[in-house]
Formats: structure tokens, sequence, C-alpha cells
């Protein structure tokens, strides 16, 4: 089930929704028994979205979109493995979804942890280990450019990850390249709900023209 719709329009109908989301008006669309009906026979969603697995991160009510509108994969500050990249493989190449987003948000645990043991405050010596080994990087070369706040942190993460997604994925880089893909790193705000923009590739930044799409909110297409 193509989606035809290109990566802009569909960060666009994204962005819109978590407008929405964040002046509380949110329009819960496609939340009712028709729309679950037709997804019996597939999905065909506009983006996927690699998110922190934080359960103050609910992924489909920050963009205001329905059932079926978004491929959500969810880890402990949004770190890849094999099945994260074969999770979005599949949304990018098998589904035809032409957005990938990869989602941070203020007040991570993920990056605090990470954060602390690099200034010494220890390891946890279970599973979490590769929590902080995966994140690390980010922070350093975050605090090698000068910076120290924890914001800062979350968002070198972000774009880190994004970054890390292109250069491990040679079939999205390769859309990513031709603008039939896009990829954003973002950060959502607790505070306010808003997500920011910190850095676009492919199919959404400018030069890239859009195909042609549909109008309407997330799953309408």
């Amino acid at each position: 089930m193509p989606t035809q719709m290109s990566a802009a329009k569909a960060w666009e109908l994204l962005r819109a929704g978590n407008a929405r989301f964040a002046s509380h008006d949110s329009h819960h669309p496609n939340m009712d028994a028709d729309r679950r009906r037709t997804l019996r026979d597939g999905q065909n969603p506009i983006a996927v979205v690699l998110a922190c697995s934080d359960s103050r991160v609910p992924v489909e009510l920050i963009f205001d979109a329905g059932l079926g509108d978004i491929f959500v994969v969810r880890t402990a500050g949004e770190i890849l493995g094999e099945s994260v990249m074969g999770s979005i493989s599949f949304a990018v190449n098998s589904l035809e979804v032409p957005l990938v987003i990869v989602l941070g948000h203020e007040a991570c645990g993920a990056v605090k942890a990470a954060a602390t043991a690099i200034d010494g405050g220890g390891i946890p010596d279970d599973h979490q280990r590769v929590l902080i080994e995966r994140v690390t990087p980010s922070i350093l070369a975050a605090r090698g450019e000068g910076k120290s706040a924890t914001d800062d942190f979350e968002r070198r993460h972000a774009g880190e990850v994004a970054n890390q997604l292109i250069q491990r994925m040679p079939k999205l880089a390769a859309k990513v390249a031709d603008g039939t893909v896009g990829v954003v790193a973002a950060r959502y705000q607790i505070t306010d709900g808003t997500v920011e923009t910190l850095a676009t590739h492919g199919g959404v930044q400018e030069g890239h023209a859009p195909a042609e799409m549909p109008p309407g909110e997330p799953g309408t297409q």
C-alpha cells in the first residue's frame, strides 16, 4: 500500500498536528470503527518515528495522529540496534513510508544517566549499561563543542542517531540522497508540548521538489 505522499508533506501534517496538541485543540483523527475496519486490510503510515520509551512521550498523541498513521519504534534514549534498524527498514522499504523521525525529548533519563556516568557517577551493572554506552558518544561530542546543558545533550543525541541511521542503512541513505525519503531529528518539549526541528535530511530539505500529495490530516490519504 504505497503512501503516495512526500516526506515534506508528511512532516507538514505532523507539525500541524503537534501545533494542535500543544494548543489543546487536538482533533483525534482516524480513531473510529471505520478506521479500524480499513486497517484490517493493511497499513499505510505516513512516517516512522524512533522515539524514547519514556511514558511522557506518547508519539501519536503528540502529533495528534490516529490509528495506522505512524509506525512507532521505541527504545530508551532512542538508541539503535539491529532490531530497531530492521523495524525502520521494514517501514521504509516494505511499507514505503516517506519520512523517518528520530524524536528525543526534554528531561530524558537515558541522557541524564549517561552524563552522570561520564562525570563519575557510576555505570549500571545490568542491562541498563547499554543505554549509557550508546548515549555517551553524543554527550562527548556535544561537550567537545563546549556545550554543557542537558537540553543541548538531548538535541545532539537525536541528531547523532539520525546521522547514524543514514550512515548504517545503505538503502535508507540512497532514498535520502534522491529525496524520496526524508529524515528529521527532532525533540519533544514536555513543558509546552511542542516538537522542535533539529535537523533535516533528504526529502524534507529545501531543494527537493515534493511529489503530488493529497491534502488532509495524517492518514487521510
